[in-house]
């Protein structure tokens, strides 16, 4: 009988519990595209007794996850704990140093502490491998990594996180407010009990760096992302992006010019009739421009047990056949040292909504402005007249810089008839 391949599990939440089923669910697959049996022969967590729904019985538990990486009877270790830091970045540490290959779903880990692994996972001369960490079983890694590695990629963008894109779906097609949706997500456990992370657009972000390092093949730079979330996006918001022709997306997008490379996470209206724009509820999606392949997009469930248990069990039949690739596409001494894009470089088009005093006067106001700023617009909108009431007044501008729109806001937002922060949300072509 060929020789099992041993995993040692760190991390037994809904991540670690998915890959144990699938393992066993599906254990004559694996076997059979692996070359050899796969099977999890230990574990670690920090509550031992807790009914997780799958039997543990005859497998090794460790109450530290770090002497299970040092288990020599474990062949890889994957690590499902999270966290950029603790117990998570303690264990693919002391296993690389260990010398067995890694396998993580941990996107904030390689986020922050990608570089610094990879230059340990080519020390000790093992894979440290992350398919789960982005898009959960979109195979976005791989493509990028090897599917694309013939390509110049420019850009690479995408729907990153599906707390968010569920939020906006739902209250754009049911007209409802952004706290009303994000308490039903959180009751469904579309939402943790904490959602910053994942609706202040951290989450994404994270994966993003990713992405932009395997795409453009320089070291991880999660640093250089400009980061926004959509607590500041309304159900009026969405409104009046559909009189335009639009919907509301939390995009990642990353692009490579001469000047560099930008990466930036944010809220985007983007056109109705553009593929992105029609990836609804918690689903992902990523796309990415090669100068050979043309655009490329993929689409598919970008969490949860399954389809992140699946981009785990595909990492680990690679290493247990022996198919490896360097851990950001190229030995890390080859990686480019591309200078990062400030967000205040970025150019485009924005939506700018304002709460005004219905008053004579105040649209000459915010347009002299935006005149001084040498901001032109597109297209105006305001519903009905109230006067001396509060009213929503839309505009729409051609294309400018975000200094100078960051300008025009600070005098805009200081205008006694201007009664809220405006909102600016950025428009993207399809």
């Amino acid at each position: 009988m060929t020789q099992p391949f041993t995993v040692g599990l760190a991390g037994l939440g809904t991540v670690g519990v998915g890959l144990l089923k699938l393992l066993r669910d599906n254990a004559s697959v694996v076997e059979a595209r692996a070359g050899r049996p796969v099977a999890v022969g230990a574990v670690s967590a920090r509550v031992r007794g807790r009914d997780r729904g799958v039997s543990l019985a005859g497998v090794h538990w460790f109450d530290d996850p770090v002497a299970l990486a040092a288990d020599p009877g474990i062949d890889v270790v994957v690590e499902a704990i999270g966290g950029a830091e603790g117990a998570a970045r303690a264990v693919v540490t002391a296993a690389l140093a260990a010398g067995k290959p890694v396998v993580s779903a941990n996107k904030a880990l390689l986020a922050v502490h990608g570089a610094e692994l990879a230059v340990a996972a080519e020390r000790a001369g093992v894979p440290l491998a992350f398919e789960a960490a982005v898009a959960g079983g979109i195979p976005v890694i791989k493509a990028l990594r090897e599917g694309l590695a013939g390509n110049r990629i420019t850009r690479v963008a995408g729907i990153l996180n599906g707390t968010c894109n569920y939020i906006l779906t739902v209250m754009r097609e049911h007209h409802r407010e952004f706290a009303d949706v994000l308490a039903e997500a959180q009751k469904l456990g579309y939402a943790e009990a904490d959602p910053s992370i994942d609706i202040d657009g951290v989450d994404a972000a994270h994966k993003l760096a990713i992405l932009a390092a395997l795409a453009f093949g320089r070291p991880v730079a999660f640093d250089a992302v400009h980061v926004e979330g959509i607590r500041r996006i309304t159900a009026l918001d969405i409104a009046f992006a559909a009189e335009f022709g639009y919907r509301i997306k939390l995009l990642g997008l990353a692009r490579r010019s001469r000047a560099g490379i930008s990466a930036r996470v944010h809220p985007c209206m983007v056109p109705e009739v553009s593929p992105i724009a029609r990836v609804d509820g918690v689903f992902n999606a990523v796309v990415a421009d090669g100068d050979f392949v043309g655009r490329v997009m993929l689409e598919g469930r970008g969490a949860g047990a399954g389809p992140t248990a699946s981009a785990l069990a595909a990492d680990l039949i690679d290493i247990a056949r022996g198919r490896t690739t360097p851990v950001w596409g190229a030995a890390s001494g080859d990686l480019a040292d591309v200078p990062s894009v400030p967000m205040e470089a970025h150019s485009g088009a924005y939506y700018l909504r304002l709460m005004v005093v219905d008053r004579p006067g105040v649209l000459a106001d915010v347009t002299a402005v935006l005149r001084d700023q040498g901001i032109s617009l597109e297209s105006m909108l305001q519903r009905g007249r109230s006067p001396g009431e509060t009213v929503p007044v839309v505009l729409v501008t051609h294309e400018t810089r975000e200094s100078a729109m960051r300008a025009a806001l600070g005098e805009i937002g200081a205008l006694e008839a201007v009664l809220e922060e405006p909102t600016v949300i950025r428009i993207e072509p399809a």
